[in-house]
């Protein structure tokens, strides 16, 4: 791999939301060492953070076909810690019903959110609320009230709302495609208040990518969880920047997979915001010297 051009998009690494989730997740493994820790879903939408967590024996559950309430049910006793993506009110009830310990891992900006939408729901608002059906900090919204309204596309607008409409949106969402919700949105709805709550971690990510558009990079390495939002979003946007190839991947080895010619390319690598840094380093420094050291799990937390 000879005469390539490297560009590391910054900014790298866990943003302060999921350095936080991490965080408090090891501090509880260290004040109660024989405790059983649960993870109610993923803490952060990364396989090997996951891995790593239950190195420490924090265990994660998670299960696609159920709700953060469903899934509770599979908690028994001990120690839940809920992941940065935010959980309802309703969920908290239900722990502390059960008699279990709880630790709360959610994202400062979700949290944000979630105070915005409550308030404007006592506000007689009916909420639009842009994001993925089924992720959990959609459903953390979505799940408060009835007058909540999920919207991923432009045909899940509501027709005929003759209440008062505060439209705002899921953290990691691209800002592409929320400009062009909330412009259709405000076509039908003129009258909405709008509240774009796409977190700064997020954005910087996807506005680094979109200045990529004409330095004519030849590839696009977005390292991360394929699960992840966010990071599917940077592989989105790189996409609309027209560059023409985009590799989402996790790791080194699954990069190496492919048996891609890299030589004279302009590569450009980027990550998304739950992606370790670790990892996205493994592949910087493959790219640069051709060399690579063996995997350690040690080393992603």
């Amino acid at each position: 791999m000879k005469n390539n051009t490297i560009i590391e998009v910054t900014p790298q690494g866990f943003c302060g939301g999921v350095m936080k989730a991490i965080q408090i997740a090891k501090e509880v493994r260290i004040q109660h060492p024989e405790a059983t820790i649960t993870i109610l879903g993923n803490l952060v939408h990364n396989e090997y953070v996951k891995k790593a967590l239950w190195a420490m024996e924090i265990h994660t559950i998670e299960d696609p076909k159920k709700t953060r309430l469903e899934l509770l049910e599979d908690v028994p006793s001990g120690i839940v810690i809920f992941t940065a993506h935010g959980v309802a009110p309703a969920l908290y009830e239900k722990a502390k019903g059960k008699g279990l310990v709880v630790y709360d891992a959610s994202c400062p900006f979700v949290l944000q959110t979630q105070k915005i939408v409550q308030e404007k729901l006592k506000e007689g608002y009916s909420i639009f609320y842009i994001g993925k059906n089924h992720h959990p900090e959609a459903e953390s919204i979505y799940t408060l009230s009835d007058a909540v309204f999920l919207i991923e596309k432009e045909a899940d607008i509501p027709q005929d709302i003759e209440n008062k409409i505060f439209v705002t949106n899921q953290t990691t969402m691209s800002t592409l495609e929320i400009q062009e919700l909330f412009d259709a949105i405000e076509e039908r709805y003129p009258n909405a208040l709008f509240n774009n709550e796409i977190c700064n971690a997020t954005r910087i990510r996807q506005e680094a990518i979109l200045k990529l558009k004409d330095q004519a990079i030849d590839l696009l390495i977005v390292v991360g969880d394929p699960h992840s939002n966010n990071t599917n979003k940077l592989a989105s946007i790189g996409k609309k920047a027209g560059i023409p190839r985009v590799l989402l991947v996790q790791t080194l080895q699954e990069l190496k997979s492919y048996n891609l010619d890299l030589n004279e390319q302009k590569i450009a690598i980027t990550s998304g915001a739950s992606t370790p840094k670790y990892l996205t380093d493994q592949i910087v420094q493959y790219l640069k010297t051709n060399t690579d050291e063996p995997f350690d799990l040690k080393k992603v937390l």
